[in-house]
């Protein structure tokens, strides 16, 4: 770290301790380490050397709040970030325990180490490298730190709609993405929108003998099949009416950015998602289907019987978990509502069939042009020495949606995961190189916007 007065040891002590602390937002049992994690964060910020570092408190999971706002005439940034992570079942297939972070070769091992405690960390280190070596920041910046990204993010979606001034900023900067490829410094300019839920398929008033009754009385599960079916063909083909009207196409010059990154579609297929063979719409390239495409994705299915040995029983209900990406101009409320009505149609008879959304997200682009974009591309440059290519991404982060439609700035995606990295599955990790040079790069970031 010659660029500022950071101790790697010292960085990895701190990210190390992070990574260790259990905070799965989606499980209730875990909520004291939610709480633990959120008041760690509190700590690195006022360790930084910022100012009125505290936790914003109320209904769900803590908000962590700092500042430093003594640069007047300056741009304001806000520092997004999320302390909580996703499970890390299932357990038997880590190589070392998901908290128990493991140092193997360049890459540190552990859940959330890449989603998103290690990118988070970044940004707060690059404030506490420019102030050790300044004694200031070169823009005002504030940090909006949640906890609850990975259930939907209820508790900074309404902080962010009630206008508070603590959110006050010209651009938002974020990193929870990745990089194209190793060495390849990458600003995402784009990202699908989310429709999460569950749809539930109801017959009889109880589970039933299928001796006695199979054949006269309905299955839930077969009848989820065919609901399923109904709504996506077996080339991948979404079969609601009117959910693709508003998709829009990728523009010329996207595609021509897009003909020119280092892809080996074989290799992508053995070494990233592992299949024999890729799907997907016909006609569309893996970028159209994974960054400019919606999907519809089955993420699990319950009912009935599933323990060992035999139990013939017709099951009473079936669930099904269900998410929907969206692009271009796709709003999530519309596609929900066309959802619903898809499956109202394809229902068989002697079932009912109920869709839950739980949440969901706005789809999001940003024109690679805007001045703030450009900053962090010639930041990126500077400290990979190669040239920022701009791709999209096919997850969802709902709060930059929410960043534009309330508080109407751009948001600079300036990622530093891997496509290798693993995030939501076992063995997720984080490159450390990555890292460290993270860091300089979110402070080169800062100056440059400072400059002007």
């Amino acid at each position: 770290m010659s660029y500022l007065p950071l101790e790697q040891s010292e960085l990895l002590n701190d990210l190390t301790a992070l990574l260790r602390i259990p905070s799965i937002s989606t499980l209730p049992e875990r909520r004291g380490d939610v709480a633990r994690a959120a008041e760690f964060v509190r700590g690195q910020l006022q360790a930084a050397g910022l100012e009125t570092c505290r936790l914003i408190e109320g209904e769900g999971n803590p908000l962590v709040y700092g500042e430093w706002l003594g640069a007047p005439g300056k741009p304001t940034l806000l520092a997004y970030g999320h302390y909580d992570v996703q499970p890390p079942d299932p357990l038997d297939e880590w190589k070392s325990p998901p908290f128990e972070p493991e140092i193997r070769g360049d890459d540190i091992f552990a859940r959330g180490a890449s989603d998103d405690k290690g990118q988070t960390l970044i940004l707060i280190k690059a404030a506490a490298g420019l102030m050790k070596r300044d004694g200031r920041l070169p823009v005002n910046v504030r940090f909006l730190i949640e906890g609850e990204e990975e259930v939907g993010g209820e508790h900074i979606s309404r902080f962010i709609a009630s206008g508070s001034e603590l959110a006050r900023a010209d651009a938002v900067v974020i990193c929870d993405t990745e990089m194209f490829a190793p060495e390849l410094p990458t600003i995402c300019v784009g990202l699908r929108g989310i429709v999460y839920g569950e749809l539930l398929v109801a017959g009889a008033a109880q589970d039933l003998h299928s001796g006695v009754y199979g054949g006269a009385a309905p299955n839930p599960i077969q009848a989820l099949a065919e609901i399923l079916c109904a709504l996506k063909d077996r080339d991948g083909r979404i079969q609601i009416p009117g959910f693709t009207d508003r998709v829009r196409p990728p523009t010329p010059e996207e595609y021509e950015a897009w003909s020119r990154l280092p892809f080996d579609e074989n290799e992508y297929r053995e070494k990233e998602v592992g299949a024999r063979e890729l799907v997907g719409e016909p006609g569309y390239s893996v970028f159209e289907r994974t960054w400019a495409r919606p999907t519809l994705e089955v993420h699990g299915i319950r009912g009935g019987f599933t323990g060992e040995g035999a139990k013939t029983v017709i099951p009473a209900r079936a669930l099904a978990k269900i998410s929907m990406r969206l692009v271009g101009d796709q709003k999530p409320a519309e596609a929900s509502a066309q959802f619903q009505a898809a499956v109202e149609r394809a229902c068989p008879r002697g079932v009912t069939a109920e869709w839950k959304a739980i949440h969901s997200g706005e789809p999001s682009l940003i024109d690679p042009a805007n001045p703030f974009i450009r900053s962090s591309a010639e930041a990126m440059e500077q400290v990979f020495g190669k040239p920022t290519v701009y791709i999209r991404s096919g997850g969802s982060i709902p709060i930059v949606g929410l960043f534009d439609k309330h508080l109407g700035i751009p948001s600079v995606l300036m990622g530093f995961g891997l496509p290798d990295d693993k995030i939501h599955a076992p063995n997720e990790k984080l490159h450390l190189p990555n890292f460290f040079r993270g860091i300089e790069a979110i402070a080169r970031y800062f100056e440059i916007v400072g400059r002007g």
